[in-house]
């Protein structure tokens, strides 16, 4: 069958064309047909502009949940040793790190010696010895400026969270929960018996197992529960001192009519036969911990300094797989994490350190 055309007069063509070559640029989509003709079909014109405005805009980014990131370390291309010392609840903490961070392929050793907060910062600011001070308290004042005197400037690193653990044996039937007001006479001069304390408790001597007086511990204790003054916990009778939790954990075992208290691990892997109290009705759990209502909550550091770091790449590259990793490692450790804030400003310490 022959095709017919339509002739289009010259005048409409050129006037088309003219028109197409003014018109502005936009998208369009050309459907070829079976014609001598082109049908051009033109889409809506989308503003260049709107288009780079949806691109860009994205929603803000809270820092706390993001996190400060640390520059990967790689524990197989360090050596070297890394001389820690200092408090006994968080050596159980910093020796798993150790371990992991030794599984891992670092080749040096990483010393820990518990031997109490306060020790451990006079190796640390006096005696120079040490590369990392571990605590359970805060650093003094009096501590820094012995630091400062040997030329360190401690730098605090916060890696997580304690529930100071009161405890008694299983075997003791009459105490579940006490008040911050119960503790100061149980651990206090001039209360023998139970009875002392609460006539409707046993008539039984109290024996009392606390930690050593360089504990942070045992200073944490004494500023929560008796204001600060050592002297009526030091001279209540029946008081056995040690800086070894593990001797305050058998001495509690020993008697139903025993009491203490440490850092929460050592209650956690004696659970089976310890029994945690309550505080004022309030229990240590997570929960309780993060919103600061136990009332023994305390944070637990390691304390290091800029030039140690930078002249050390291996105590740098221990204090980074730490702050990196200690959060898949400190529950089951028994503490717990620190808040995802004071995570992120110890990680932003070690990278203000090594600049």
């Amino acid at each position: 069958m022959r095709r017919k055309l339509f002739v289009i007069p010259s005048l409409v063509i050129m006037m088309s064309m003219l028109f197409a070559a003014c018109a502005p640029q936009s998208n369009v989509v050309t459907n070829e047909v079976e014609s001598d003709v082109e049908v051009v079909v033109e889409e809506p014109v989308v503003e260049e502009a709107e288009v780079e405005e949806a691109e860009v805009e994205q929603p803000e980014v809270d820092e706390a949940q993001s996190g400060t990131m640390l520059p990967e370390v790689n524990p197989l291309e360090l050596t070297g040793n890394v001389i820690t010392a200092g408090s006994s609840t968080v050596f159980p903490l910093a020796e798993r790190m150790a371990e992991r961070f030794e599984d891992e392929g670092f080749v040096g050793n990483v010393t820990i010696d518990s031997i109490g907060s306060g020790a451990g910062y006079e190796r640390f600011c006096v005696a120079g010895e040490t590369d990392i001070a571990n605590a359970s308290r805060p650093i003094k004042d009096e501590e820094i400026a012995s630091c400062e005197a040997i030329g360190r400037t401690p730098i605090e690193f916060r890696i997580g969270t304690d529930a100071l653990a009161v405890v008694v044996s299983q075997e003791n039937d009459f105490l579940t929960d006490v008040t911050m007001e119960d503790l100061a006479m149980i651990f206090g001069e001039g209360y023998v018996t139970w009875a002392d304390v609460n006539p409707e408790w046993p008539n039984e001597t109290i024996l009392r197992y606390i930690p050593g007086t360089d504990s942070g511990t045992f200073d944490f204790f004494v500023e929560e529960v008796f204001d600060k003054n050592n002297e009526p916990h030091l001279l209540a009778s029946n008081t056995q001192l040690s800086e070894d939790d593990n001797v305050l954990v058998q001495g509690i075992l020993g008697s139903p009519f025993a009491v203490g208290y440490f850092g929460y691990a050592y209650y956690a892997e004696n659970r089976d036969t310890l029994r945690i109290l309550a505080i004022g009705g309030v229990e240590a759990i997570q929960e309780n911990v993060d919103n600061n209502n136990y009332p023994l909550s305390r944070p637990l550091f390691m304390y290091s300094d800029a030039r140690i770091m930078q002249q050390k790449p291996q105590v740098a590259g221990y204090l980074n797989f730490v702050l990196t990793y200690v959060n898949e490692e400190i529950v089951d450790v028994g503490y717990f994490p620190a808040n995802e804030a004071a995570l992120n400003n110890a990680r932003q310490a070690w990278l203000d350190a090594m600049k």
